[in-house]
């Protein structure tokens, strides 16, 4: 039995689905070097277990009931900066990846994907190496060299708040409903709605609702 065997390599499973998170347990269990050391719903339950469990990798699930996965890369690096992240998410590459790497994950893999490649990405990342689908790869070295669209998603221009909170606008949540998931104020959410609307010219609450939802068809 090899050393890594006897040390396997400790991983925190990030995801506010229960089933989800055991069928990726029960996956990564069926290897010896690899250990699920915790698991989390929400993202200050996952602070907390990276704190108590100092695991070397966390899978990170974009979406949470309670917190974002995009602020929880944020804060997991900046409490750990070694640590290694990989993120796992149902919506497009195109939306979510560039920014899973500039808060500091080092894979990014979609959910339809995620059953056979999930180990293939752990290994990646553990590597300290990036993992990325090849389109998405091309798509940020064309535009790491200049080459982005003139015609570039007036949604790229959102911060990662700001977003999510469009997206979670597109499910139909109300500010209220936004702020307790997000644990920020009525205000806030408010503020970001306005900020939302300037940046992608929007005149009112009205034609808020109806782009947030058209986003979220195309997008998922």
């Amino acid at each position: 039995m090899s050393m890594r065997s006897l040390n396997p390599y400790r991983i925190l499973i990030v995801d506010d689905h229960a089933m989800v998170r055991e069928g990726l347990r029960l996956r990564i269990s069926a290897f010896p070097d690899l250990e699920v050391c915790g698991e989390a719903s929400s993202e200050d339950e996952a602070m907390d277990l990276i704190k108590q469990e100092s695991p070397q990798l966390v899978i990170v699930y974009i979406s949470l009931k309670q917190g974002h996965g995009i602020e929880l890369l944020k804060r997991a690096k900046a409490s750990c900066p070694n640590i290694k992240l990989l993120v796992v998410s149902g919506f497009q590459e195109s939306l979510y990846a560039e920014r899973a790497l500039r808060a500091g994950a080092l894979g990014y893999l979609n959910k339809q994907d995620s059953g056979e490649k999930v180990i293939d990405a752990i290994r990646t990342v553990l590597r300290g190496e990036r993992y990325l689908n090849p389109d998405t790869t091309q798509r940020l070295v064309s535009q790491a060299l200049g080459a982005r669209s003139e015609s570039a998603n007036p949604v790229d221009q959102l911060t990662d708040r700001e977003l999510e909170i469009f997206r979670m606008i597109g499910q139909g949540q109300t500010s209220g409903a936004i702020a307790n998931a997000l644990l920020l104020s009525n205000h806030t959410i408010d503020s970001h709605r306005e900020n939302i609307k300037r940046k992608l010219g929007l005149k009112n609450a009205a034609e808020l609702n109806r782009q947030a939802v058209q986003f979220l068809l195309e997008n998922g």
